[in-house]
């Protein structure tokens, strides 16, 4: 966004820096041409808006045109974006394409009361039986995928298989689903299984207020009793920026009202809700607390209560790489026992593994299932996870090091030949700066800093920047922009693909301060 005034003036400053007659020395001089050319180069292209607007869109490829087609040179900035924004479009049109956002889930209950519930006069005189029994007693697997036909037009096709103590069944469903305007779309699904007849459904989204929609899913069951037809509307509104209230109304199968006020925000996330139907009536409470850590660690609770007895469930979701969350649930309720219920939520992927403890409240059950998830988390979180993401890490550090190798070798040798060819320059502002009582740079560091003592065994990466610092200094003022330092006269890169800052210890007025700010923070100095 810079203008063209800030353009002229930062050009102007850098030729005076650059300018070969400057310097008599013969290596500094033929370092000056080049670092002058390339200066010069940069004003050409940013003074221009034509190629500018080409620069900003395609970069230094736009420019050079070689091997493929670019926008007219002869067109307007606007029209270049303009043009720009439909390629992208149908970039993003391919692409959508291309997508079928798969999402599937697997689910294996486990019938761990054995463990608990065991009653040794059963089992006397039973032979081989000292062992408790542990079995899989029901699983559910179901896979989904989305082929969109057009940019409005978004084919579905689902399937999901049961079994539980050894019956089970499945079935399929297509949908296909419209958008008809920015308001709302509709959606039409045909469904058939081998434990129920065909399906025939309609579901609308609709847009009513800025700040309300409603959704009305209607169905046709078809079985051997005959057509069960089954309705659901709900109603919701935005009552404040992070509040949305729900209306919802079943009828058919299993007829039901409830209404539910949901609170999302950075760092909770709150559900009151309340049901009465057919054959469930309930009213259930949750609060979620979300930590503001880099593993976005939650903790949650909730309590239900209603015909079927009472619930209270905690538990608590860690993330453990970039694209997996691990949970875990413990279910104590009457009549219902206890249970445990790990999730693995990997990308679109869910993995769900309920373990079934005991039908009774035994305070052993609750600690062992409170407990050993913890040890066996810690455990692996120190011995397996940890290390491996180290690893994994450092491999691909190792590889992008690899790949900018020849780059990040230029880059230093042209900061450093900048460094030689400011020194003159400095050496003036020090000067001036020191007559006025104004801001001079002591020290200044660059790269990445380990403060803390959990990673006292990783190895600092800084290169000293005090020269190029004190050459950006103007009326006892030193203002850096909201941008990657990297870039900056006399910067390049120490550490590639790893966190950087810069560390600067400066003398203002007579005394020292010192400021450490992030690679992509602005910074201005003197502080205010």
């Amino acid at each position: 966004q810079a203008s063209q005034e800030e353009l002229k003036a930062a050009y102007r400053r850098l030729c005076m820096l650059y300018h070969p007659d400057k310097h008599r020395d013969p290596e500094l001089k033929t370092q000056a041409e080049r670092l002058f050319n390339l200066v010069h180069q940069a004003y050409e292209v940013l003074s221009d808006p034509q190629t500018r607007a080409i620069y900003d869109i395609y970069g230094r490829r736009g420019l050079e045109m070689e091997g493929w087609e670019v926008v007219e040179r002869k067109r307007t900035p606007a029209e270049i974006r303009e043009e720009f924004e439909r390629l992208q479009r149908e970039r993003e049109e391919r692409r959508l394409q291309q997508r079928t956002n798969p999402k599937g889930t697997i689910s294996v209950g486990i019938d761990a009361t054995d463990l608990f519930d065991r009653y040794d006069e059963e089992y006397e005189d039973v032979q081989g039986s000292s062992f408790p029994q542990i079995e899989i007693n029901k699983m559910h697997i179901s896979q989904s995928i989305e082929a969109p036909l057009t940019a409005t037009d978004t084919a579905i096709l689902s399937g999901n298989l049961s079994t539980q103590n050894g019956n089970g069944g499945g079935s399929i469903n297509l949908a296909l689903r419209r958008v008809t305007s920015a308001k709302g779309w509709g959606e039409l699904e045909f469904g058939a299984g081998d434990l129920q007849g065909p399906l025939f459904g309609l579901k609308i989204f609709r847009n009513l207020t800025p700040r309300c929609f409603i959704t009305t899913n209607c169905a046709l069951q078809f079985s051997s009793r005959g057509i069960r037809p089954g309705l659901t509307t709900v109603l919701a509104r935005n009552l404040d920026k992070n509040t949305m209230g729900y209306l919802q109304w079943r009828w058919g199968i299993q007829s039901a009202m409830n209404t539910s006020i949901v609170r999302d925000t950075k760092t909770s996330h709150f559900t009151v809700a309340l049901q009465l139907g057919i054959p469930h009536s309930f009213m259930m409470v949750s609060y979620q607390h979300k930590f503001q850590d880099e593993d976005q660690t939650r903790v949650k609770g909730s309590l239900k209560a209603g015909f079927f007895g009472t619930i209270v469930e905690y538990g608590a979701e860690r993330k453990i790489s970039r694209h997996s969350i691990l949970g875990a649930t413990v279910s104590v309720g009457v009549p219902q026992g206890v249970s445990l219920k790990i999730k693995l939520n990997r990308a679109s992927q869910t993995y769900f593994f309920p373990v079934h403890l005991t039908d009774q409240l035994l305070p052993s059950a609750v600690f062992y299932a409170t407990v050993g998830p913890l040890v066996i988390y810690f455990a692996m979180h120190r011995l397996i996870i940890k290390p491996y993401l180290r690893a994994q890490k450092e491999r691909e550090l190792e590889k992008q090091r690899e790949s900018t190798a020849s780059d990040i070798l230029q880059k230093k040798q042209e900061a450093e030949a900048a460094v030689r060819l400011m020194q003159e320059s400095v050496r003036r502002i020090i000067e001036a700066e020191e007559a006025r009582m104004g801001l001079i740079v002591v020290n200044a560091w660059y790269g990445k800093f380990v403060n803390d003592n959990s990673r006292k065994n990783e190895k600092v990466k800084v290169i000293d920047v005090t020269v190029p610092l004190q050459c950006l200094v103007k009326d006892s003022k030193l203002i850096l922009t909201e941008a990657s330092k990297v870039g900056l006269p006399g910067f390049y890169d120490p550490c590639v693909g790893e966190e950087k800052s810069l560390k600067v210890l400066y003398q203002f007025r007579g005394v020292l301060h010192q400021v450490m700010s992030a690679d992509n923070e602005a910074l201005r100095i003197p502080k205010q």
